[in-house]
């Protein structure tokens, strides 16, 4: 295999497959081949016909070999077209495809609009730090890709902004769009900084009064995400779910109400049902649309009741999930999350889509099986894990198992490893692995609890 330092070197960009270069170089070469010839019968007649004085001998290298002569002239020709192709990046396409970020060159950012332009449709479907993750690692493959953003958070800074201004919560798609940006570094880090300070300031990030400043200006939620996305230069589409204004509300195990996203997530009870309300909202157009014509749906990786869920719980989203002849794959965490999913496993994770949802709605799982065997204390959470099935909850699903949890922080994805191993299942190269080779990981992780 190509060292990284050599594969990722700008030269040997331009020879990728796809990128429409190699086939005019060829012609390149060949037309200056030609030229050689012809210049060179054109010196050889002269040679004949004309007698030059003594110094033309030294200065047409005549003490040299002749195959020493043409050896030099070959090293000089591939110089002069190497630093001639370099000096053309560093300038004339310059000023057509700028780079996004100093160290990036513009054969890379041609690379990615022109291959990466044609890879797989890919819908992402989640909220919150999960599906900025995914979305991070799946950039890298594709650039056609469409993330359907919950819109029901109601706590934080994207809760005091729906209450004063009556827009659709930002947060979820700030993460996004600074996951997905082709802009400055710098932009992406102001992005998604966050005041500390500051009279009416304290506790907002800059991308979020972004959004709803954009949306002021346009004059309404839906443009400003696009502008939003075409100011970062965002590489793909960034949808909320329905553009209504919803709450999300739950029943818990205890027949006990509770109103607000921020509210079920801060009551921390086990849940027994999720709403929306308004229960029936129209999804948006668009997210429709792209999850009819994707070649792969992803669900999740997030907080499963209050980013995944919600999304999930949106009629229309449903009914194209169901009708699209794309797979629907579901991206299960790697850790519990408390208040939410305590003591789950990838199976009543599943149980919670199926319940909310509508049966065979999910084709693929992908469960983690890097599992630790536990996880910090002050985390309150413990690894998510691929249990023996005593139930159908698994029949006619593919189970993929994979090292897909970040190694310094185990409570996350690792966005490199996930993203592989979706392109992995989506090309057809990774099995369904045996449910029974985990039952050994489990009894380990469930013996430290």
């Amino acid at each position: 295999m190509m060292p990284d330092g050599i594969r990722n070197h700008s030269l040997l960009t331009w020879l990728y497959p796809g990128m429409h270069i190699k086939r005019w170089l060829l012609l390149l070469v060949v037309g200056m081949t030609l030229l050689s010839l012809g210049v060179g019968y054109l010196l050889r007649e002269a040679y004949f016909s004309y007698t030059f004085p003594g110094v033309f001998h030294y200065l047409t290298l005549q003490f040299i070999p002749r195959w020493g002569r043409g050896v030099l002239f070959v090293w000089l020709a591939f110089g002069s077209v190497g630093l001639a192709m370099w000096k053309l990046n560093a300038s004339l396409l310059y000023a057509f495809v700028r780079p996004d970020g100093s160290n990036r060159s513009v054969a890379q950012s041609l690379y990615t609009k022109r291959v990466l332009g044609r890879g797989p449709r890919i819908v992402a479907i989640g909220g919150g730090t999960g599906l900025s993750v995914l979305l991070r690692g799946l950039k890298n493959y594709t650039s056609n890709l469409t993330a359907i953003v919950t819109v029901a958070d109601d706590g934080g800074s994207s809760g005091r902004l729906r209450q004063e201004f009556g827009v659709g919560a930002p947060g979820d798609i700030r993460q996004c769009v600074a996951a997905l940006a082709e802009a400055e570094p710098l932009m992406s880090r102001l992005f998604q900084y966050r005041f500390e300070e500051g009279e009416g300031l304290e506790g907002h990030s800059f991308g979020n009064l972004f959004i709803v400043a954009m949306a002021n200006v346009t004059g309404n939620f839906e443009t400003a995400i696009h502008e939003t996305s075409r100011v970062l230069n965002v590489r793909g589409a960034i949808l909320p779910s329905t553009l209504e204004d919803v709450t999300l509300s739950a029943r818990t195990h205890d027949d006990e109400l509770v109103y607000g996203e921020h509210n079920i997530t801060e009551r921390g009870a086990r849940i027994r049902e999720l709403y929306l309300n308004p229960s029936h909202v129209q999804a948006h157009p668009d997210a429709v649309r792209a999850i009819m014509e994707a070649d792969l749906v992803v669900v999740g990786p997030g907080s499963l009741y209050t980013s995944v869920l919600p999304n999930l719980l949106v009629e229309d989203l449903q009914k194209a999930l169901l009708a699209t002849r794309a797979p629907s794959l579901f991206v299960c965490n790697v850790a519990t999350q408390h208040g939410e999913t305590d003591e789950f496993g990838v199976a009543d994770h599943l149980e919670a889509v199926a319940q909310h949802t509508a049966p065979n709605l999910i084709d693929i799982v992908v469960a983690n099986n890097n599992v630790a065997p536990s996880l910090p204390d002050e985390w309150r959470s413990a690894p998510v894990v691929l249990r023996q099935p005593d139930s159908g909850v698994f029949e006619g699903m593919r189970v993929v198992q994979a090292d897909v949890v970040a190694d310094q922080n185990r409570y996350r994805h690792d966005s490199a490893k996930l993203a592989a191993a979706i392109l992995h299942v989506y090309h057809g190269r990774e099995g369904a692995a045996p449910m029974v080779e985990h039952a050994r990981a489990e009894e380990a992780v469930l013996a430290t609890r």
